[in-house]
């Protein structure tokens, strides 16, 4: 009797195993979030992603070449009019990251500015 008791818990248990793993990679595909470069702000200019999930940032310019710059995510890219740029990160922290147009693009660039929060 516990033979077979355990024979089926663990039958259970291996009926599981692939549940759990079409989760975890359901989980792992990669966010892609459009964001617009324009004189002088990005549309949206804040994104909310969750920490250790993959993201794809995709930044199109609407009118000149801008720049995406943040120290602590360590991404630097320019967005050129016409091909733009893509930034795939994961992050790996928890927090309020705030980054700047990384080209100078006029007098409003030095209040060109990008927040990327990231949650649990």
């Amino acid at each position: 009797m516990l033979k077979q008791s355990l024979s089926a818990a663990i039958g259970g248990i291996l009926l599981l195993v692939p549940s759990l793993h079409s989760l975890v990679q359901a989980d792992q595909t990669p966010q892609t979030i459009q964001i617009t470069a324009h004189r002088f702000a990005f549309a949206p200019n804040d994104v909310t992603l969750k920490v250790n999930q993959p993201a794809v940032l995709v930044f199109q310019s609407e009118d000149v070449t801008h720049g995406m710059h943040f120290d602590d995510l360590d991404i630097n890219a320019t967005i050129a009019k016409g091909t733009g740029a893509t930034v795939k990160l994961t992050p790996d922290k928890i927090g309020d990251f705030v980054g700047h147009c990384a080209v100078f693009c006029g007098v409003g660039h030095g209040d060109m500015s990008f927040t990327i929060h990231v949650v649990q």
